[in-house]
């Protein structure tokens, strides 16, 4: 079907209403039979994370530090998918491309807020274990529900006040005509090169905003992780070695995965001429949907804890 652009003498931004999105624009027929594996991958997160909420917040015995900030991940997690995923499925499902000025801006707050977020919340949770492991006897006095709650204002207000100018900077530029957005969601560079102003601020500041706020998480994740092995090489207790970096493992196993995707993305848009444009958009969406269902299978795998509330609370269920 033909897809319509705003009239080009009407080159105010109030008067522009809403953009198209048009997912994989060389690949179209996929849609269909995509939509079957992003939809089970869409239930799943929203299941597990759900699944894992309630547990924690059911089971008394997960009533720690530790599970908050696994909560606080499945929050971020949970909006994230219901930001992006749905109107991705009724783009496949319904033909339903058009998507308002305002929540094209506001899916775009989120998406480049809460990513940050979660990438704080790892460093936290990395800080947790380093102190976990490397100072056992303090850490019920430095880790504390206070601490938690602390935590939690730090990760929302930092990512939100310096991510905030990314969709101001965009919602501000001039569009005078063009509004299809070759993309399934209404990521900063899609929607500012739409524009008739010069982006190259927008696109800075993202750069920059972007490797700041995760750049520097991925640095004292690190460091945290360095500390954290020295403590357990010098553990000469047998068998203390391993159950030290057990309790870690989980965590680890998330950084890495969040990291590896995250890399992929970046490495793809840095290589745009080089890599098919379905093939961007495709991973933009995974990026927002393979985490979020896999955070809570690998903590509930891994860990003795939550395995054991989840059966708890399925036997309530029976």
């Amino acid at each position: 079907m033909p897809y319509l652009m705003a009239p080009a003498n009407n080159s105010s931004p109030a008067t522009l209403s809403e953009f198209l999105l048009i997912c994989f624009p060389g690949y179209q027929s996929w849609q269909h039979w995509l939509s079957l594996p992003l939809s089970l991958l869409f239930l799943l997160a929203m299941v597990a994370n759900a699944t894992l909420l309630i547990t924690i917040r059911l089971e008394v015995s997960l009533h720690e530090p530790m599970y908050y900030l696994l909560s606080l991940l499945s929050l971020l997690d949970i909006v994230l998918c219901l930001t992006v995923i749905p109107k991705v499925l009724a783009i496949f499902w319904f033909d339903l491309r058009a998507i308002s000025f305002s929540a094209c801006f506001l899916q775009m707050f989120i998406m480049n807020s809460f990513l940050p977020m979660e990438s704080c919340t790892f460093m936290v949770m990395a800080y947790d274990r380093y102190v976990a492991i490397c100072h056992p006897l303090r850490y019920p006095s430095i880790i504390t529900d206070q601490f938690v709650v602390k935590a939690s204002v730090f990760i929302m207000a930092r990512n939100a006040l310096l991510t905030a100018p990314i969709p101001i900077l965009s919602s501000r530029l001039h569009y005078c005509g063009k509004n299809i957005i070759e993309n399934c969601i209404c990521a900063n560079l899609s929607v500012s090169r739409l524009s008739c102003d010069n982006f190259t601020f927008n696109r800075i500041y993202q750069f920059v905003a972007g490797w700041t706020l995760l750049g520097s998480d991925l640095i004292l994740i690190f460091i945290s992780y360095t500390f954290i092995l020295r403590a357990v090489l010098r553990i000469k207790a047998e068998g203390a070695a391993a159950k030290a970096l057990s309790t870690c493992g989980s965590h680890f196993i998330l950084i890495l995965f969040f990291s590896t995707i995250l890399l992929v993305v970046v490495l793809t848009n840095v290589a745009r001429k080089r890599v098919p444009m379905d093939i961007l958009i495709l991973l933009n969406v995974l990026h927002h949907l393979i985490p979020p269902a896999l955070n809570p299978i690998v903590y509930g795998v891994r860990t003795k804890e939550i395995k054991q509330g989840i059966q708890k609370l399925l036997k309530r269920r029976v």
